[in-house]
This record gives C-alpha cells, structure tokens and sequence, in this order.
C-alpha cells in the first residue's frame, strides 16, 4: 500500500524522545536507555499522526525510547535506502513482497520466535528466507481495493426513468459497470454530480492507484492463467491489456475532470469530489476510509464494487485484496535494540492501546489472533468482509511482484500520455510488456 494520499511532506512524523526532544512529549525521565532503543521508518503518511501518538504512548509506558519517521508518498524504498547507511539505523522497517524482501533480505532478523509471527491467523502470509528455515518479513496489514460507490447516489441512478441498470445486485460485471457509468455521465447534471468517476489524478498522491493498483488486475489474471500467483516470472505476455485499456478509458471519459487536466490531479483533488457527492465511484482502497470520514463521509453511504475489467466468471469475483506491508526487524541492530523492537510490536498486537491505533486510529485490517475481539467502523472494511462471507474469489496482489519502481514510473507516464492525447495506446502495451522484460534483467543482473 501502499500508495496513499499524503498529508505530510518529505519526512513526516519524526518522534525523538532523547534527552532535549523529550521535553515536547513529557519528562525526561521516561526514557530508560538501558532498555533499548526502536527506531520505525513507516511507509504510510496517511498514518503518521496516528504512529506518532502511539509511539509517545508507548514510551511513557514503558521508557523505551521509540522514534517514528514517515517518508513520502512514492519515495520510501530511497528513503529506506539513505537511512539504513546511517549510523542510527531503522530497527523496524517494512518490504512490500516478495520483491522488496529481494532487495532487503540481508537486513531481515529472523522473526520466527517473535509474538508477530506466532499471532498470525495464517502463518503462510509470512515471508521466509530462500530455504523457508527463517520468517523474515510478518505482514501487519490487510488491505483490500476496489471502486467505492456513493450509495444515496447510486440509488438515485437505480431509480431513475432513464437508468437500464436497476439494483446493486446486477452491477456485478463490467459490461453493467460501463453502462451505468456512461449513463451517469450523461445525465450528471440530473443527478447533480460532476462526473461518474473521480478524477484519474496522475500527480505522485495518486498515480499509483491506475500505474500499480489497476495494472495489478491484467497482472493477476495473466498469473492465473499461467500458475505463476506465488513466483515472479521474467517475462509477460499482456494478455489482458484489452481489458485494462477498457477500464482505463472508462475512468477518464467519464469523470469529473477533462482527460487533458490529469497530470496535476492529486489524491486529495479525489477524496474532495467523492467525499462532496461530485463524482458516484472512487477506484481506492479500505485505508481511504480516514480521510473520506475526515471530509465528511457518512459510513452508511458508500459501498465497494469490485474492479470489473471484463474477465470470464467476474460475477463471482471479490475486491483486490492483499498486502505490501510486511514489517522487518533489522538484523544489523543491536540485539538489544532488536528485542526492544520485538516487544513493540509485540505490545501494539496485543495491548488494547495498540490494537486500537492499528484498528481503529489507523484502521486497518489487522492479520493477527489477538484482534479477534476488534471490531471496526470503517464500512470499506466490511464491504471487503461480506465478499468473503459470500464465498467471492478475492483477487490477490499481483503487483508485489512487479520487478521495480522505474516499470511502474515507465507505465504510468505512457498511461498520462494516453490519457492526454499526447502517446499511443501501443506505448503503454510497450511499457507493460517490454518493459517488464528490461526491469527484470536488470533487477537479476549477476
């Protein structure tokens, strides 16, 4: 995730509690130096705030000394670069799969032992060394995505003497997806809205949604097909590059926003126009419950559809549902500063202080046993929910293996520049396929 509208610049969140940063949080005597120290790089800056006040919390309640820094939206794997060459290291820090485990796995302590792993309701989520003897990397995390529906706007398109799409039920394939769009798109001005969709924002707050999140569906059935779901294949076909043509091109020609204006739409831009009743769908995920209640949102009102992009048997299909976010506990640390950062984790998962930030406070989806008494008020969350209750096939997270940053970057400029008029559909085929090939060899070399 992750991937998320960004309220905080650059390096947000920073909690020093040593001796002069102290002052700012309570006594200096909190802190025990004796007990260890954790330092947390964090990927999420919508959650920032939320791990900044959780980690005072812990520190007065116990006098370990926890830092937080959070980097910015697209920008933690250079961040996560730049501070582990740093004397004071990162303790905690997170890989988003397979692939970024790749990246880190000498860096990753063995967390077999730790009450993170133990506690998970499926130990399989876990990441594990190249012979499977170590857990390396536990997901804390799971999230799911999809198209997120202003449902007292939908119902007014239901009952309409023009809409040929009459219940939630029969919106359930992309053939009915495209109909209700465009016929929303047509008689906006009856239902008072801008647009069928959000803007299609490719400013760095939410490009990642359509160059990561939507190219993920043409990815996830492509690996279906060929068995390749757990294995990062060298090459791919673009087998369903029809299909995300098709979903793309219903986003931008029927929004709120003009498809020339998309390349300084930003995430927040999003939120506004569905959070304002402006636009009825919002490709976007659970964690964007926060800031759609915080711009006025009322849980009863939205729902989430799952991405349609045209497949065999998507009626029975269920939102995308996955992690990127697996925590990491440096192994170069010392190894009192590893325990310090075991017992963290081990507290945010199993104190009630801590199950609330993570559940509630940051609302997320949490994998772990001891959460089994949580319940949520986050609606997105229980849309996800009641998918699977209905026996719905969840679509995995197939963009973890995506071989790097640059095909993501590369695929997302030639997506603007379709979009915009400026580039061919032909060079986002380019980008997906061959540049897939390039970036893997690359990521391979030696």
């Amino acid at each position: 995730m992750k991937k998320q509208i960004t309220r905080a610049l650059a390096v947000a969140a920073v909690l020093t509690l040593g001796a002069t940063g102290l002052a700012a949080c309570g006594s200096s005597t909190n802190v025990d130096e004796s007990k260890g120290k954790v330092y947390y790089l964090n990927f999420k800056p919508e959650s920032a705030d939320q791990w900044k006040a959780i980690a005072e919390t812990y520190t007065k309640e116990t006098g370990v000394q926890v830092t937080v820094e959070t980097a910015a939206s697209n920008t933690y794997e250079q961040t996560l670069k730049s501070e582990m060459a740093k004397s004071e290291a990162p303790t905690l820090f997170q890989v988003n799969g397979p692939v970024g485990l790749a990246n880190w796995k000498d860096y990753c302590d063995d967390l077999t032992n730790t009450a993170i792993y133990k506690q998970l309701t499926d130990q399989g989520q876990a990441l594990t060394s190249d012979d499977g003897s170590q857990i390396l990397a536990v997901p804390y995390v799971q999230e799911s995505y999809g198209i997120i529906y202003n449902k007292d706007l939908l119902n007014q398109y239901f009952d309409a003497s023009w809409s040929s799409v009459k219940s939630i039920d029969d919106l359930n394939n992309f053939k009915a997806l495209k109909t209700v769009a465009t016929e929303i798109q047509s008689h906006k001005d009856d239902l008072g809205v801008g647009g069928a969709f959000t803007s299609a924002g490719f400013d760095s707050s939410s490009d990642w949604r359509f160059k990561t999140q939507l190219a993920n569906q043409p990815l996830y059935f492509e690996f279906k097909d060929n068995g390749s779901t757990t294995t990062q294949p060298a090459t791919v076909k673009g087998t369903y590059l029809d299909n995300f043509k098709n979903i793309f091109d219903l986003y931008i020609n029927n929004s709120t926003t003009d498809k020339t204006q998309l390349s300084s739409k930003t995430g927040d831009d999003a939120n506004s126009e569905f959070s304002l009743g402006e636009a009825v769908f919002y490709q976007n995920g659970t964690w964007a419950w926060t800031d759609m209640s915080n711009a006025g949102m009322e849980a009863d009102n939205v729902g989430m559809l799952p991405i349609y992009i045209g497949v065999d048997g998507e009626e029975n299909q269920g939102l995308t549902t996955g992690s990127e976010n697996y925590w990491c506990i440096n192994t170069k640390a010392s190894d009192l500063d590893k325990q310090a950062t075991a017992d963290f984790l081990e507290w945010m998962i199993t104190s009630d202080e801590g199950k609330n930030a993570l559940a509630t406070e940051m609302g997320f989806s949490t994998p772990f046993k001891t959460f089994s008494d949580v319940t949520t008020d986050n609606p997105l969350i229980d849309a996800a929910a009641a998918y699977t209750e209905e026996g719905r096939e969840s679509v995995t997270w197939a963009y973890t293996m995506i071989p790097s940053e640059q095909w993501k970057n590369d695929l997302g400029s030639a997506m603007l520049e379709y979009a915009q008029g400026t580039g061919s559909w032909d060079k986002v085929v380019s980008a997906f396929v061959d540049g897939w090939a390039s970036e893997y060899a690359a990521s391979h070399e030696g």
